[in-house]
This record gives C-alpha cells, structure tokens and sequence, in this order.
C-alpha cells in the first residue's frame, strides 16, 4: 500500500517494516533504490520533472520528515509513522551482514563514519569510501562495482542523489542503493543528532534550523507546501 502526498507516492511502513523490506530486496540481488524525501524534496518535484521521475522510479518510498506524515493524515492515507533516513539506516544495519558501500559527504567523512559502523556493526564490512565530489559517474560505478558492495549508501543530497541512483540502475552488479542525505556527516561524528527529547517533540526540524542556519533557505517552501496540502484537501472535500 502507498500514501500519495503532492503527487509523490510514500510506502506505508513502519522502520522496522522498511528495514526488513530493504533486506527482501538485498536478497533479491537486484539493482534496486530506496527514497527518503521529506517536504521540501516533494515540492521541489512538483517543478522538477526528473527528480519526480526518479523518485517514482524507487523501489521503496520512505516518509523522511514530520510534515510527510502530517500531510498524509490530512490528506486522508495516513501513514503508520514517520521513517526517517537515520533511524531506517540504523535499523537496517543491525539486521545486515554484508558489504556495503559509503559514498558521500566531504573528504574524509566517509572513512570516518566507517569506523563508527565498524564499532557499532560488527557484523557490516565497510568495502569501500568515495566522497561526494565528482562529476563522473563512470569511475564511482567501477568502484563500487570492483568492491563487490551489496548495499550503497547513497549521501549525496537531494537531487542529485536520487537523479545518481536512477540513473545507475542496472550498473551496480545487484547493490541496493539508499538515498540518505547527511546521514554519514552523523555517522562520522561531524553533526550531532537532535536529541532524543526533540524528536519526540516532532522538533528535530527546529534542531537542525538552529544549529545550521543556511537550511532556512530552503525551508522557505515549506509554508507553500502546507498551504498546498490544504488546498488538495479542500479540493477532495469538494469532489465527495
């Protein structure tokens, strides 16, 4: 079952139920992509055309943010709660036993964040680290293709790590790729996490608007994406 928000279609799953799913697809051994757009990432489709195809195109739809889950219960597909890239991530590697693939962040912050996961996932091996500078896509497919990586973490930020993991379906010898924005800046110890009791809050938003001022820019949009779920939803009212 899926839950569609502003024309993007969330896979109704709980973190546990995305990770266990995400597993059935490393199983599979088929080039296979997971997405984890939050609000701004939904209405940056409604004028991007590729990223909405490439988030389409996902295997699995995650609903990364408070807003997502917000505008699915208001739009009348509730979703079952909120599966943020972290917390999914988390799940995931406690369940894997395999070789995965870190790619993104600046130099070095991948290197960093495959020491945390060698401590804390014994069972993980760390099979290769790229940064997320390059232009070529050719010589970052050889060498995750070369690491015999079964999972790729994918931490380029949006769009261009959903436009990357579209674009390379088929070339990554049967690797599940994860789509996980700044997800390896925590992991390499670089940016905290909101605490615990902000996110209970539902503030873990507010958090990292604090810490890191520049995202308000892109916030901005986030009143026109609550005005724009209201609006769909008066116009399903009406269509009763």
């Amino acid at each position: 079952m899926s839950a569609p928000v502003l024309g993007v279609r969330f896979d109704e799953l709980t973190v546990n139920q995305a990770a266990d799913r995400a597993l059935a697809l490393l199983a599979a051994r088929k080039d296979a992509y997971v997405c984890t757009p939050n609000p701004e990432i939904v209405w940056r489709c409604r004028k991007d055309k590729a990223l909405a195809a490439a988030i389409a195109g996902a295997d699995m739809t995650l609903a990364d943010g408070v807003g997502i889950v917000w505008a699915a219960r208001t739009l009348g597909c509730p979703l079952p709660e909120r599966v943020s890239g972290y917390d999914f991530l988390l799940a995931l590697l406690a369940r894997f036993h395999g070789r995965v693939f870190l790619l993104g962040g600046k130099p070095g912050v991948a290197d960093e964040a495959a020491e945390t996961i060698g401590r804390q996932f014994p069972a993980v091996t760390v099979c290769g680290c790229l940064d997320g500078y390059f232009t070529d896509d050719g010589p970052v497919v050889e060498a995750i293709r070369a690491s015999g990586a079964e999972l790729v973490l994918a931490c380029l930020g949006s769009p261009k790590q959903e436009l990357w993991m579209a674009r390379n379906r088929g070339r990554l010898c049967g690797s599940l790729a994860i789509g996980l924005g700044g997800c390896l800046d925590v992991l390499s110890g670089r940016k905290r996490r909101a605490p615990e009791r902000w996110i209970r809050l539902k503030l873990e938003w507010l958090y990292r608007l604090i810490h890191e001022p520049s995202r308000l820019v892109r916030q901005l949009c986030l009143p026109l994406f609550v005005l724009a779920v209201l609006g769909e939803r008066i116009k399903k009212a009406g269509l009763k």
